[in-house]
């Protein structure tokens, strides 16, 4: 977890994460645990790892998530924690979700980003600043089968993407014992997630279309900027691009 700026606790905060990989595991382990130590890079923000809201239907996995801070990715849990719990919060909102999740492989940086804005207006109406957040490696730690548009397998996957709100994904890792058999988990991979430079946005109740088209452009380009930034610390090329859809 790599921290390139202050966040203020008299604040509240969107992080909008990128890209979303098989598992959002950069999310996870970042944001719901202790295990890069979240709490004393930023002090006095707590963070919410918001997800579908199905997975809290299923006993005991319900309890595992909540107890990591996460919460369901619905308008109810966001609105309270933004505007009846204090300041100092920050939710994390992996603003690709399953579309995005259908592309990610070894060797690609995609997002989809560009008709995704209604963290923005969210943000908006709280008046909570948003940070653009990317993570090196995250499509690193599962091979996928992708199928391409067109496909029986593209439609089989957009078709439950629609109706059931996540989209089954042919993927692997490695086994258990040996990173030369196939399992579920991930390989050993580096993933470095880098949080961004928040943006301060106003206080609008009932934002415009302009009005959120403007931030959500900033935050694109913050992102783009984010990324070429650091892409070449974290083993990319400097030729590089973003893939921004």
């Amino acid at each position: 977890l790599v921290k390139t700026h202050n966040l203020l606790t008299t604040r509240n905060y969107i992080f909008g994460y990128h890209p979303h990989g098989i598992m959002g595991l950069g999310a996870f382990c970042n944001f719901s645990t202790e295990a890069t130590g979240v709490s004393q890079k930023f002090p006095g923000i707590r963070p919410y790892l918001a997800t579908l809201a199905g997975n809290f239907r299923m006993p005991i996995l319900r309890d595992y998530l909540m107890s990591g801070g996460i919460c369901p990715v619905n308008r109810d849990s966001i609105d309270y924690i933004l505007s009846k719990n204090g300041s100092g919060n920050a939710i994390i909102i992996v603003v690709g979700g399953a579309a995005e999740s259908l592309n990610c492989t070894p060797g690609k940086n995609s997002v989809t980003l560009k008709n995704r804005k209604g963290f923005v207006k969210l943000a908006l109406r709280h008046g909570a600043d948003l940070v653009p957040v990317y993570s090196f490696g995250e499509n690193e730690v599962y091979k996928q089968v992708i199928f391409e548009e067109g496909s029986w397998g593209r439609w089989v996957q957009k078709k439950f993407q629609k109706h059931i709100g996540f989209a089954p994904c042919i993927f692997h890792g490695r086994g258990l014992f040996s990173s030369n058999t196939w399992g579920l988990l991930p390989y050993s991979k580096p993933i470095t997630t880098v949080v961004g430079e928040p943006i301060t946005i106003p206080k609008i109740n009932n934002p415009s279309q302009r009005e959120v088209d403007f931030y959500h452009s900033i935050y694109v380009d913050s992102l783009i900027k984010l990324f070429d930034k650091y892409k070449s610390k974290f083993g990319l090329p400097e030729t590089e691009v973003l893939e921004v859809n």
